[in-house]
């Protein structure tokens, strides 16, 4: 009589730019039986690389990465890589930071405050092939769908898209347009552009109220 064949050891990849979280994450990943992790990054171009060589069966990736975005790495890898399920490890509480990682193809989203207990059963939840979501923010875009609220209805600021919305929190982290032209690899006129599409959507008169609107996110972001 055989026996049944050991389950095969599932591979996490780590993508945050705080080593710390990602020495963490690697003692308490591998101390799991059936997981271990196989590689790290902590910027977009660079997991993107690394993903494509080693093809794990899952991605940890926090939104805000080193000179990039978390969510258009998750788009990216969605396009290249779907097989690989991508898990969002985030300090952004915001329902709104979780529909856009949802929508761009993540499998799940789990605040980096939540336990190690829930973090681990948050991974095996992604490998099962189900979607995973904290219950405080199940529990926000559940009344968002209760109150019908569309995003036409929602505030000026969860109207940005993706991209609009990544250079309003560049800006609030006190990059200049050339810098963030240089991060997001686009020329100087396409951040302008970026810029003043925002500055119509939140109802702005200058570049200085713009300014200030964004550190003023960028800090009550930082605050929770």
């Amino acid at each position: 009589m055989t026996s049944d064949p050991a389950p095969q050891t599932k591979r996490v990849f780590l993508v945050d730019d705080h080593p710390l979280v990602r020495e963490w994450l690697t003692n308490l990943i591998n101390q799991q039986p059936g997981l271990e992790v196989c590689g790290e990054a902590e910027s977009g171009p660079e997991a993107r690389e690394r993903i494509l060589a080693l093809r794990p069966d899952v991605a940890i990736v926090d939104i805000a990465l080193k000179d990039s975005s978390g969510i258009e790495l998750i788009k990216d890898l969605k396009q290249s890589c779907p097989e690989v399920a991508v898990l969002v490890l985030s300090m952004h509480e915001d329902s709104h930071y979780a529909e856009r990682a949802l929508r761009a193809g993540a499998r799940g989203y789990v605040m980096k405050r939540e336990t190690t207990r829930k973090v681990i059963a948050a991974i095996n939840q992604v490998l099962a092939g189900k979607l995973c979501v904290s219950e405080t923010l199940t529990a926000a875009m559940a009344a968002h769908f209760v109150e019908g609220k569309t995003l036409a209805t929602r505030t000026p600021v969860e109207q940005l898209s993706d991209r609009e919305l990544e250079v309003f929190e560049l800006l609030g982290q006190g990059r200049t347009t050339r810098q963030i032209a240089e991060t997001l690899h686009v020329s100087l006129k396409t951040v302008q552009a970026y810029c003043a599409r925002v500055k119509e959507k939140l109802n702005l008169g200058s570049a200085t109220e713009l300014l200030r609107e964004a550190v003023r996110w960028h800090e009550d972001t930082l605050r929770g």
